[in-house]
């Protein structure tokens, strides 16, 4: 009896074991939006301020608008991107800007939204996901996930890519990094998350944000250059007065 007692302990911790390493990546993300606050993302409304903007997310279900309102040395700009597009307002009056201007605005807007609200968006239908495997960092273990667009849907940045690092126990994503294009070439950085608070059920961090010493440096490696103190700190991402509705 205690021998098949024996055996059926070390078939469950093998089972355990082994479903631990098949995890996909799919199923890596869904937990860290779980964690993070999942369904109650859903139908959200939040608003922060982000250095000297305030902004606006509305959820529900599939619609969403995302919104920037700030005040020039005249007006009160708003800016808004939803399910049918980018509209700038002044004083509360849509004006006609130019494709190539407000291109660039939706993007600033949904850059600011999109890191936010992480790890929500990594489930849209336009992200790819793939598993580069385990890895430590300051001594933890993470899952260190690959994430790509689609052209179809991924935006003008399609082009980006991103690498997630996620607690392979709490399933939080404690840092990130990402390449994007710049006019002299490739930009890159990392983010390490840090005053981590819940609001209303949801998780928000803010991020001591880094470049890469060595230009030269794969995004992929961004971590144990963090580790080895060769990244160099360029700002602070710090989200203020966040309220959830």
């Amino acid at each position: 009896m205690q021998n098949l007692k024996y055996i059926v302990v070390v078939c469950f911790l093998f089972i355990a074991c082994n479903s631990k390493k098949t995890e996909t990546a799919n199923a890596i993300v869904d937990k860290a939006i779980e964690v993070a606050g999942g369904e109650k993302y859903v139908t959200a409304e939040i608003d922060f301020n982000f250095r000297d903007k305030h902004y606006k997310a509305i959820r529900d279900t599939e619609k969403y608008q995302y919104e920037r309102v700030f005040k020039d040395s005249v007006s009160i700009i708003r800016d808004v991107l939803n399910n049918k597009g980018f509209t700038r307002f002044i004083d509360d009056k849509a004006i006609t800007i130019a494709d190539s201007v407000a291109v660039k605005y939706e993007a600033s807007v949904n850059s600011v939204h999109y890191f936010a609200l992480l790890p929500y968006g990594l489930n849209d239908s336009a992200v790819i996901k793939n598993k580069l495997g385990e890895v430590v960092v300051k001594g933890k273990k993470y899952h260190k996930i690959k994430v790509t667009f689609n052209q179809e849907g991924g935006g003008e940045d399609y082009e980006d890519v991103f690498v997630y690092w996620i607690n392979s126990e709490t399933y939080t994503v404690d840092y990130l990094a990402y390449s994007y294009q710049e006019v002299s070439g490739v930009g890159m950085r990392f983010r390490e998350a840090y005053n981590v608070r819940i609001v209303n059920g949801l998780r928000f961090v803010d991020y001591n944000n880094y470049a890469p010493k060595d230009k030269s440096l794969h995004l992929i490696e961004t971590d144990k250059a963090f580790e080895k103190g060769n990244l160099k700190l360029l700002s602070k991402i710090e989200l203020k007065d966040i309220i959830v509705k």
